[in-house]
């Protein structure tokens, strides 16, 4: 039987093996301890004292469970009502209702705010919504516009850029024609050299200022005028096509970058919130890469167009300009070719010789040539005999410089294999100087050869210079239409 006053104490002051506290539970089966229950200590006085949590951390030994049960006896034995002081609650009844009040209103308040918040949230969540989707059709509508001002432009630049390709085409063609007409006035600009040039080595009373030298010499300046018309026209069309092809290079490139721009706008364009290829790039809203605004972007376009236009409409008057230069410039050279060969005609003359002495000398040094190569061999075949012994000379030098220590000494043999050697290179040296010698007076006498030759063939064609040379080589004067440009 319980003493008046005492409480069930006895389960909150037993012995705990645990290390840690005591767990706070309002069950009781969780106070519950295999071992018996010992009575509360009257004299301990607090609800719980530190004698409790220093008995946590400590197994309890059979002197202490001795000593507990003595003071239990002590207790039965010895009650006083002062002990009841020491279960006094810490708090009134009043602070506990004021403690349940103020977290109703807690509660309350705080789901006020909570259902506050998710009202404006949901609310703020369907105008964004909305705003999105609306912004989100504007964009698509501009890139369409976009895309449609692209196609328009990419018209426009195609049919340009084929008007363009067109004219570079005649240009070129008309260019080929001009490059065929004046490579064929070479032929009859060289031959009318020849001629002045096979007159000019006449012989004494040959050299004479006659009529077929004027025709020849009149007939090589209205050559000479043509050809640089023809150059001149022609610089003009080289720098017309450079121009036609640099505007059709930007008609191009215009054309590349809005198949290009194209392309990406209409994948953007067909981009939608469902779409694979979607992902972020943080940071790129404030990237901005833009190299134009709406109407450069336009005016860029035009004036490319523009620019080609002019350029087509400037080679076309070219082109104009190179047919009638064709035209004139054949009329001219053929009617002077006539009259030069009409004054040919009219004045044939023989040249006296030098033949003979020129052969005798051309065949002496022919004879020198030969016999100057078979010593240029031998001087070869002396410099390639010095190889061996200074290959073996230079191998001794090597081999003995692995002489270990003081064997390494500079004797007798490394004295002579040292002249040996510079006494060898020395001959190669002077052969090379005579092989040197040899090939510069070589050159000098092929030099010589030639030079007797190209005077042996003037003289053997100034014998039958107008006759058989001159008069020879003009028939292959070109016809009418070689000379503007048709093969």
């Amino acid at each position: 039987m319980e003493l008046m006053g005492s409480t069930l104490a006895a389960t909150y002051a037993r012995p705990n093996t645990s290390h840690f506290l005591p767990a706070i539970s309002t069950m009781a089966s969780s106070y519950r301890n295999p071992q018996p229950a010992l009575a509360m200590n009257p004299s301990a006085n607090l609800w719980r004292t530190n004698g409790y949590y220093k008995s946590s951390s400590t197994v309890p030994t059979p002197s202490s469970i001795q000593r507990e049960n003595l003071d239990l006896v002590r207790s039965k034995t010895m009650f006083y009502p002062s002990n009841r002081t020491a279960l006094t609650t810490r708090y009134t009844p009043e602070d506990w209702y004021k403690s349940n009040m103020s977290n109703y209103r807690e509660s309350e308040s705080s789901r006020k705010s909570a259902e506050r918040l998710r009202r404006d949230t949901i609310r703020m969540m369907q105008d964004k919504e909305q705003l999105t989707r609306l912004t989100q059709e504007k964009t698509n509508k501009n890139i369409g516009e976009r895309l449609n001002d692209i196609v328009f432009w990419r018209a426009e630049l195609s049919h340009e850029i084929d008007n363009m390709v067109t004219e570079i085409a005649a240009l070129n063609e008309v260019k080929r024609r001009l490059e065929r007409a004046l490579a064929e006035t070479e032929g009859p600009l060289q031959v009318s050299q020849e001629c002045l040039y096979h007159r000019e080595k006449r012989m004494s009373i040959d050299l004479v200022h006659d009529h077929v030298e004027k025709n020849l010499i009149k007939e090589v300046e209205v050559i000479k005028s043509c050809q640089e018309r023809m150059r001149r026209h022609l610089d003009r069309a080289i720098a017309q096509l450079a121009s036609n092809r640099a505007a059709q290079h930007e008609l191009e490139r215009d054309m590349s970058d809005k198949v290009t721009a194209q392309r990406i706008d209409g994948r953007c364009h067909h981009l939608r919130n469902t779409s694979d290829a979607i992902g972020y790039h943080r940071g790129i809203e404030r990237l901005d890469p833009s190299l134009s605004l709406p109407d450069s972007w336009s005016k860029f376009t035009d004036d490319n167009i523009l620019l080609s236009q002019s350029q087509r409409a400037a080679s076309q008057k070219l082109r104009d300009e190179i047919e009638i230069l064709l035209s004139t410039t054949s009329n001219e050279m053929w009617n002077q070719f006539n009259n030069a060969n009409v004054a040919f005609m009219n004045r044939v003359s023989e040249i006296a010789d030098a033949k003979n002495s020129l052969q005798t000398h051309l065949a002496k040094t022919l004879q020198e040539i030969f016999q100057t190569e078979m010593l240029i061999e031998s001087l070869k075949k002396a410099l390639r005999d010095k190889e061996c012994p200074l290959k073996v000379a230079q191998t001794r030098l090597e081999e003995r410089t692995r002489r270990p220590n003081m064997e390494l000494c500079r004797d007798n043999p490394h004295h002579r294999l040292v002249g040996e050697v510079r006494e060898i290179e020395d001959t190669i040296q002077k052969l090379q100087e005579r092989l040197m010698e040899a090939q510069n007076t070589l050159q000098t006498l092929v030099r010589t050869k030639v030079t007797l030759e190209h005077d042996l063939s003037i003289k053997a064609n100034s014998l039958f210079l107008d006759q058989e040379k001159c008069m020879s080589i003009r028939k292959s004067f070109p016809s009418m239409p070689r000379l503007v440009g048709y093969t």
